[in-house]
């Protein structure tokens, strides 16, 4: 009976689109599982370098001058092997070598999120989320999101460097899965769905000048591009909780009396937890929502 009732259940997950790993799409299970292995390790491995960006776009510094990563403390150069993702930190005792100032926590942070986002992302066609083809806007995406998310953290800004080509670049990747998959309306939808959330966000950016920038806009360029490809429910759902998302942790915060009512929150990263959300979850809700409505 408990079998039985468990396995009705996962039906009705899955007749609602809740994500369920399928081994298929990349031949068999082992396959599936060297490669979500393998994503992780190179993304802790971008990860590093990502940390990098973080640091030293918004400070102005040249990613390839100086070519080896510093301590930010004593500018001594970080040695080939006390830059091994998460485990030279471990081994370093969270502290430089040279001057012993403790290393910032948020650096195996991020190589963290790296390793695991890459990961989600090349597990995204064996959930059933979006096409192989998809896949390499999805990986851009998922470093991308990590890059914006603690600019706008450290400086409350989303720059036009990193928005602008990444524009263009997940643009081209977008008609790139287009093309093999043969099919164009995505490519179509995901254009009017950039288009009219960047006019939403502009239109709060008038109505709240304090909580919304530019930059929210341009970065809602990007998110419609990428959830509008997938479909409008998961534009919708990830849209929707990005506000959720956001608007819970800004009445913690002015609960704590952190921040007040008229802004000082960077929105940047609710918007790109939001867009995961509208990737991973988004059409699962959105199905229950209807059928609950009795609107599916």
């Amino acid at each position: 009976m408990l079998t039985s009732s468990i396995l009705a259940a996962g039906d009705v997950l899955v007749g609602y689109g809740v994500p369920h790993l399928d081994t298929s799409a990349y031949g068999d299970g082992v396959t599936t599982v060297v490669l979500a292995v393998v994503a992780f390790v190179i993304g802790c491995f971008i990860g590093s370098f990502l940390n990098v960006v973080i640091w030293r776009v918004p400070n102005g510094i040249s990613l390839v001058n100086p070519k080896r990563s510093f301590c930010p403390n004593c500018k001594s150069p970080i040695r080939w092997h006390d830059n091994i993702p998460l485990i030279s930190y471990l081994v370093l005792h969270g502290k430089c070598r040279d001057c012993q100032e403790p290393i910032s926590g948020r650096y195996p942070l991020v190589e963290l999120l790296g390793g695991f986002m890459t990961m989600l992302a090349v597990l995204g066609p064996a959930l059933h989320l979006y096409p192989v083809w998809l896949l390499p806007a999805a990986i851009y995406f998922a470093w991308l999101s990590i890059v914006i998310a603690f600019i706008d953290i450290d400086v409350q800004l989303i720059l036009d460097i990193m928005t602008y080509p990444s524009m263009l670049l997940i643009l081209a990747l977008l008609t790139l899965a287009s093309w093999g998959t043969g099919s164009w309306t995505p490519l179509l939808r995901a254009v009017i769905c950039a288009v009219a959330l960047a006019a939403f966000y502009v239109l709060l950016g008038f109505i709240w000048p304090n909580g919304m920038g530019l930059g929210d806009a341009k970065l809602a360029v990007i998110v419609g591009l990428i959830l509008g490809w997938l479909g409008l429910r998961q534009l919708i759902v990830g849209a929707s909780a990005a506000f959720i998302v956001g608007g819970a942790f800004a009445l913690i915060q002015v609960a704590r009396k952190r921040i007040n009512m008229k802004g000082g929150v960077p929105f940047g990263p609710y918007m790109l937890i939001g867009a995961w959300i509208g990737i991973y979850v988004g059409a699962p809700i959105a199905n229950w929502y209807l059928t609950i409505c009795g609107l599916n």
